[in-house]
């Protein structure tokens, strides 16, 4: 069975936006749902819709 990206991704994770690349690595904040709160370095707090952006996770 395959599950949503999301639901691999927990508070304290390092993580980027694929469409925003110059956001650079963003900490998540909190997951609720499908809503993802994180931190970016260079566009600070911001809510991801996870049914509509695909966050990557950071290697960091």
């Amino acid at each position: 069975m395959s599950y949503p990206v999301f639901l691999l991704i927990e508070p304290g994770a390092r993580v980027r936006h694929p469409g925003c690349p110059d956001w650079g690595t963003g900490q998540v904040q909190s997951v609720i749902h499908d809503r993802i709160t994180v931190n970016f370095e260079h566009a600070g707090k911001v809510l991801i819709d996870a049914t509509v952006i695909t966050l990557e996770l950071a290697d960091e």
